[in-house]
């Protein structure tokens, strides 16, 4: 018998494909080894790895058995699915592991924890964080962790605050989480501000740390605390992987610094179609629309398939630099050659650039072939472009109407509509209009700009310049 198992076990190990793992499921099946529930562990931990299907299959097989599978049986699936696209099927198995008369052990929870929040179901986590409490695992340390990240996940990060200030015991991944949280919440100055706490109690952060408080500068604009962590991982030595190196790039092309951004963008040494897209938006957003499109025929020459992003930046730069017939290249290149169906942000690129030239009809043409109802941005766009161009005369009334009815509340959609009438004289619009804006208490918003105040002392207060 032991021999047996010896030989499966060799058989197992070699196993690759689904053909290999049906000739050994015969065979278990042919030997008894179904009832041994150390070579049944063994088995689901292989197969797992490839095919998820047959391995679930096999293992409904064995429910029926007494006893159940074991409890390790049902964690390696639950991890699996976890990792999977169907990581609810780990929230189904976690119930029948229940049913079955089994107890969750402190490795099934995390993986529970982290479906549920990748599914955003806070009511079954929460259910599950009250078994945790319940079997006394809420002191474990990686337990804690995931039970975090899946309120994080969820959007309430307040849970996810009073797990982490009820950890006995935190280490790098606890200070980690909490400020991806926060990041993720859209709380960045309340994630800086984890950082201040974790560098109190002299925990060092890691690559992960960084590239979290990185995004969190980025969506502060703050450049003097993204620049004093850049210097924090020169200093330390730091490899500049692809995931920091791109948080890098990315937090200075936001924050205004553009060659910075190219100059980390060229030290590194692994790029990743993520790098690219930020680096290709960034020059493009800088107004460097010839440099973008280099970049992104670079990105092709190195075997890198864009996407909708790296489409979205090409576009934004052909429309700002007035290239109509490159534009127009780039969008039938991603729908013909690649494949990508156009996003809203897609065709306000083109209405965009094709406005720009004054290419009205076409623009309409663009308006009228999408699938989707235009937004508010594209129309003001096209609106706009119409009024600088001349073409409010052959301009769709149904359009101006559609501007109001999506932002009924906005201002400057009514001075721009009453713009366009007055070029047209039709001066009973023009009141009507105004009177519009009257009845709703309406004013157009002045134009503004950010800059930041203070920023040698503090880094954090920001107010707003109108002009």
């Amino acid at each position: 018998m032991l021999s047996r198992q010896f030989q499966t076990l060799r058989h197992l190990q070699k196993s690759t494909t689904t053909t290999h793992l049906l000739q050994l499921q015969a065979l278990i099946l042919k030997t008894a080894l179904d009832r041994d529930e150390f070579f049944i562990s063994k088995f689901i931990q292989s197969s797992s790895s490839v095919s998820i299907e047959f391995t679930r299959l096999f293992f409904d097989s064995l429910l029926p058995l007494d006893p159940p599978p074991p409890i390790f049986a049902f964690n390696t699936i639950i991890r699996e699915y976890s990792k999977s696209s169907s990581p609810l099927e780990s929230v189904k198995l976690f119930s029948q592991l229940q049913r079955v008369g089994l107890k969750p052990d402190k490795f099934t929870y995390p993986f529970v924890l982290k479906s549920c929040g990748w599914c955003s179901v806070i009511g079954v986590g929460g259910a599950v964080h009250s078994l945790v409490v319940k079997m006394g695992f809420d002191s474990d340390r990686y337990v804690g962790n995931t039970l975090l990240r899946m309120y994080s996940g969820c959007g309430t990060i307040g849970f996810a605050r009073q797990v982490f200030d009820e950890m006995c015991e935190r280490d790098v991944v606890s200070w980690s989480s909490m400020i991806a949280g926060y990041v993720a919440c859209n709380c960045p100055l309340d994630a800086l501000m984890v950082f201040q706490s974790m560098k109190l109690v002299n925990q060092n952060p890691n690559s992960v740390t960084l590239v979290s408080l990185l995004s969190a500068c980025t969506r502060l604009l703050n450049i003097r605390i993204g620049t004093s962590i850049h210097s924090h991982v020169i200093v330390n030595n730091i490899k500049l992987d692809v995931a920091l190196g791109t948080a890098l790039l990315e937090m200075y092309s936001k924050c205004g610094r553009i060659e910075v951004a190219l100059q980390v963008f060229s030290s590194l040494e692994e790029k990743n179609l993520q790098s690219w897209t930020i680096m290709i938006s960034g020059v493009a957003d800088h107004g460097r629309g010839e440099d973008a499109i280099s970049l992104f025929t670079q990105m092709e020459e190195n075997g890198l398939k864009p996407d909708s992003l790296s489409f979205s930046g090409i576009l934004s730069a052909c429309s700002h630099l007035g290239l109509v017939e490159e534009g127009k290249r780039y969008f039938d290149q991603m729908v013909n050659t690649y494949g990508i169906k156009p996003t809203m942000e897609h065709y306000g690129c083109m209405i965009d650039m094709l406005g720009r030239a004054g290419m009205i009809e076409e623009a309409y043409r663009v308006i009228k072939s999408m699938p989707m109802e235009p937004n508010s941005v594209i129309l003001r766009s096209f609106i706009g472009a119409s009024k600088n161009h001349g073409e409010v005369n052959c301009l769709d009334e149904n359009l101006r109407k559609l501007l109001l009815q999506i932002e009924p509340d906005l201002g400057g959609n009514y001075v721009l509509a009453a713009c366009v009438s007055s070029v047209s004289e039709n001066w009973n619009d023009v009141a009507s209009l105004r009177d519009a804006m009257k009845g709703r208490r309406l004013k157009k918003a002045p134009g503004c700009s950010w800059v930041e105040v203070n920023s040698a002392s503090s880094g954090e207060i920001i107010q707003p310049a109108v002009g």
